[in-house]
């Protein structure tokens, strides 16, 4: 007789059906197996890990094909298409479709070398992607260059994008919804018998030009470089999908083009802008519309405005794109033209609405005319769009009373909030087994598709078993990650020492320096008094600079200096570590946040628009120390402002330092502890073979700072106190943590997916289950009738 599977097995099993519907454990082996041999002809003798991973890759992606195509065909019978976050779409049975660019090239491998932040090729298509599906018969032409005559774009230069999908599986409900990444192919066209040797080469380089589009991604996301090849990059994208989109609404399941009208076209389609990014899809569609399609400017006008919606990620100044008009003008002329037609329609209405209220139309326009004329994105994505969304409640706030206040002000029922959320699916079920298993054991199994189940937990806070559990899963959590560290970093840690983690892009606003500060206060303290207690405490920071930002590099550079003296004092001993984590990625964060109890969340109030990575870690069981911004206020909403450790200024602090103006001399002369702290950074003590190299940022800090890090650096010291204080009697430093953890349901993407298709798309998730690949016909009908009901 089988010996029966335990909970913990019968829950693995569940979680493959729930992925790829495979039913045993036996059959995965046989696909596995058959795949090794016959598809990467390897055997176990000769197999490497990573053919073991393609082997499988290749035997999940088999399970998926048959709901992939059968999820198409029930598609076609719905007629919808949408793109945004696509694990909860797929799991909400929403018909939606992702699109981006397949990079050759990733943002870049961070290596540490001798403290300095040094980049590396991410070459992550070198062994191949398993997961994807090239489609060259929907390859398709973009141009770019040329010149308008009489309203036609002409003499252009064409590029050809090559589509790469990839299938996104819903959780136990047999979607399989796609992912569509656009490559840029050179053209072959050019007759070789017109070219002698020298020409021939000359012509192979310039289809290398063409494929650069999509060769290498940007990295200096929160800084705007107007570079022609991210313009043609952005261009790129939007113009194939748009393409894509608009093929798909003509034709019927069975390939034949049905419809020559739009007047449904915003009834089926919803294209969200994720940012500005794809902001160039406004005037895309409206020469598609106008010049191909021949509808009258207000008609594709109506259309364009209800097709769109607009995600705005950032409040920062120097990350909001302006193209320069002399660069739109020589790349995309006709675009630039429309762009014209759009704003003076925009200002024309304006100027009725405000009359002689010209500092009114200068802050509004889309071309701003100080200096080099310039295309303004996030206007442009505004004007265009029906509805305009934040990322957080204080984000959203923050773009309608004051970033784009004379909009909001014009059109108040436009602009909206949409929380940001994570996928419970990745960021608890696969990254931390144990503590899902836990809560699973509590308050079953339903909470992975509903995470507001989770407000369950709050009944049993004071349960000696789930306190105990709770705690253990981060205990083992801590030692796998010391054992990875002791691996990678040769670094050896104390697993009983308190985790206290920063990962994220290193920017000024996310007040890594200001960590750093308080590590160098620690530091003293241990020195000054070494007898004294002292809660041991591990600070890992990890975050990749963006490769053009000096002074990015130059806090991972001191926080590196930091970590090299710190950790090599004997008089600190295990007391206090120091980790600056290489490469953080994704992979990489599936293994730290797990391992965390305290998650920092420090950046100036007002400068975050949300944050994900601060759900991820309170969803795993870490408490925060933060400030009031972006989504963290509405965790500190959710759990009790008492169940986080909240410190500094909030906005309207802030606001009001900005008006009578922030001195940071007068911090560094109040605050003796400070004053020791920059006087070493100054002189040296952190660099002694070079004392100066630190000269920008301690001039930074000291003259220069925008985000205000001494203002807060008391209050953070006296908060991380609290946190020490706390973190010695574990039984309630845990009943903290899971009341974090029932709190975390609101940050469910599925719930920011919802709001987003409800209030923005105008369409409704649906439970309904689309029939397995072996089910008749007949069911997928029944069930496309169904959700038309609904």
């Amino acid at each position: 007789m089988a010996t029966p599977l335990t909970d913990q097995e019968k829950r693995k099993q569940i979680s493959i059906r729930g992925i790829v519907g495979v039913e045993n454990v036996a059959e995965l082996k046989k696909g596995f197996n058959r795949h090794l041999h016959f598809t990467l002809v390897k055997d176990r003798n000769i197999a490497t890990p990573r053919d073991y991973y393609f082997a499988l890759a290749h035997t999940v992606r088999d399970h998926l094909v048959g709901r992939w195509i059968r999820t198409q065909q029930f598609y076609y019978e719905l007629c919808m298409c949408m793109s945004c976050f696509l694990d909860s779409m797929a799991t909400l049975g929403l018909a939606a479709y992702g699109y981006g660019i397949r990079y050759e090239y990733g943002i870049f491998n961070q290596k540490i070398r001798d403290g300095w932040q040094v980049e590396e090729a991410d070459d992550w298509l070198r062994h191949g992607n398993p997961w994807e599906k090239a489609r060259p018969e929907y390859m398709l032409p973009v141009h770019f260059y040329g010149r308008v005559e009489d309203s036609k774009w002409v003499d252009t230069q064409v590029v050809l994008a090559m589509p790469y999908d990839t299938p996104i599986p819903g959780y136990m409900n047999n979607t399989v919804n796609t992912m569509r990444l656009w490559s840029a192919r050179a053209p072959n066209d050019f007759n070789l018998r017109d070219f002698n040797v020298g020409d021939y080469i000359e012509a192979v380089l310039d289809r290398n030009l063409a494929e650069n589009i999509s060769r290498v991604l940007y990295p200096n996301d929160n800084f705007f470089e107007g570079k022609e090849l991210r313009l043609k990059q952005e261009y790129f994208v939007v113009a194939a999908t748009l393409q894509d989109i608009i093929r798909r609404f003509k034709t019927t399941k069975k390939g034949t083009p049905v419809r020559t009208s739009f007047e449904t076209f915003p009834d089926k389609v919803a294209i969200q802008l994720n940012d500005t990014h794809p902001a160039m899809a406004i005037p895309e569609l409206m020469r598609i519309l106008v010049d191909i399609e021949k509808l009258d400017w207000d008609t594709a006008w109506d259309l364009t405005k209800r097709t769109f919606a607009y995600t705005n990620h950032t409040v920062l100044p120097e990350a909001l794109e302006r193209w320069p008009v002399e660069l739109l003008e020589k790349l995309l002329p006709r675009h630039l033209q429309i762009i014209y037609h759009i704003n003076q329609v925009h200002l024309d209405r304006i100027a009725a609405l405000f009359p002689k209220d010209m500092e009114r139309l200068r802050k509004m326009s889309l071309i701003e005319e100080d200096g080099c004329k310039r295309v303004n994105m996030a206007h442009l994505c505004i004007v265009g769009s029906h509805a305009v969304n934040g990322v957080a409640e204080i984000h959203s706030n923050i773009i309608k009373t004051d970033v784009f206040r004379n909009f909001s002000e014009i059109e108040p029922e436009k602009f909206q909030n949409k929380t940001n959320g994570i996928t419970p699916r990745r960021w608890l079920l696969l990254c931390n087994p144990g503590l899902a298993e836990v809560i699973a054991e509590v308050i079953g199994e339903d909470y992975v598709k509903d995470l507001s189940q989770l407000e369950k937990l709050r009944d049993f806070v004071d349960d000696a078993v789930l306190i105990r559990d709770v705690s253990r899963v981060k205990q083992d959590n801590k030692v796998k990650f010391a054992q990875y560290l002791e691996k990678e970093y040769r670094v050896k840690i104390n697993p009983s020492s308190m985790f206290d983690v920063h990962v994220k892009r290193i920017h000024e606003y996310k007040r890594q320096l200001l960590n750093c500060l308080h590590i160098i206060t620690m530091y003293n303290r241990i020195r000054m008094n070494p007898a004294a207690p002292f809660v041991p405490r591990t600070v890992i920071i990890g975050g990749k600079a963006a490769p053009g930002y000096h002074m990015a590099k130059m806090i991972i550079r001191l926080i590196t200096a930091v970590a090299e003296v710190v950790n090599n004092d004997p008089a600190v001993g295990s007391k206090l570590k120091v980790i600056f984590l290489e490469n953080y990625r994704v992979s990489l964060a599936e293994k730290v946040i797990p391992a965390t109890d305290l998650s920092e969340q420090i950046s100036t109030a007002g400068t975050e628009a949300s944050g994900t990575g601060n759900m991820k870690f309170m969803l795993n069981g870490a408490l925060t120390i933060g400030t009031m911004d972006g989504a963290t206020v509405e965790m500190a909403e959710e759990a009790g402002e008492e169940n986080l450790f909240i410190f500094g200024m909030r906005v309207e602090d802030v606001a009001e330092m900005d008006k009578t103006g922030y001195d940071a001399m007068l911090y560094y002369k109040r605050i003796p502890e400070l004053k020791h702290v920059m006087d070493q950074i100054t002189s040296g003590y952190f660099s002694p073979k070079n004392p100066d190299l630190f000269k920008d940022l301690t001039d930074m800090l000291l003259k220069f700072d925008r985000f205000k890090v001494f203002a807060d650096f008391e209050d953070y010291v006296k908060c991380q106190e609290k946190v020490s204080q706390l973190y010695q009697n574990p039984v309630e430093w845990t009943k903290m943590v899971i009341r974090n953890i029932a709190a975390t349901g609101k940050f469910s993407s599925d719930r920011t997916i919802t709001q987003y298709a409800t209030e923005v798309w105008g369409v409704e998730p649906t439970d309904l289950k689309i029939p397995p690949p072996n089910e008749p016909r007949e069911a997928i009908e029944e069930t496309a009738r169904a959700l038309k009901k609904m």
